[in-house]
């Protein structure tokens, strides 16, 4: 079945970075659009970034653009996403998502997440 490991959450300053992973199994992950999305406290989910499957193409949410990018190496069913310049608003349980769609109906969350707080 289809499994999403996320990692790489924890702690960081605003302005500062952090590189989260995600470890795809169960399905071919080189033939899959894939995303992140994530969820705040006490908020909805809420999509954040997608990739095509080859990565040729990458699409952000606003509030990211420019501070986050997405990428993927298919050769280790891998998805990454770096965040840099982080925001007290950046807060929140993030996940990677089986599916390439802006609209979390769409997309296929399966992991536990990984938190990411953003606090000086």
């Amino acid at each position: 079945q289809v499994q999403l490991v996320e990692s790489g959450g924890g702690l960081a300053q605003p302005g500062g970075s952090l590189r989260l992973s995600c470890a795809a199994s169960g399905f071919f992950f080189r033939e899959k659009g894939m995303s992140w999305a994530r969820q705040a406290p006490g908020k909805g989910l809420e999509w954040v970034s997608g990739i095509t499957s080859d990565g040729g193409d990458t699409y952000y949410a606003d509030s990211v653009k420019g501070r986050f990018t997405i990428s993927r190496d298919n050769a280790k069913n891998t998805l990454y996403l770096q965040m840099t310049s982080l925001k007290p608003e950046d807060t929140a349980l993030y996940f990677c998502a089986k599916g390439l769609s802006s609209d979390t109906r769409y997309l296929e969350v399966r992991g536990q997440g990984t938190l990411v707080t953003v606090s000086s």
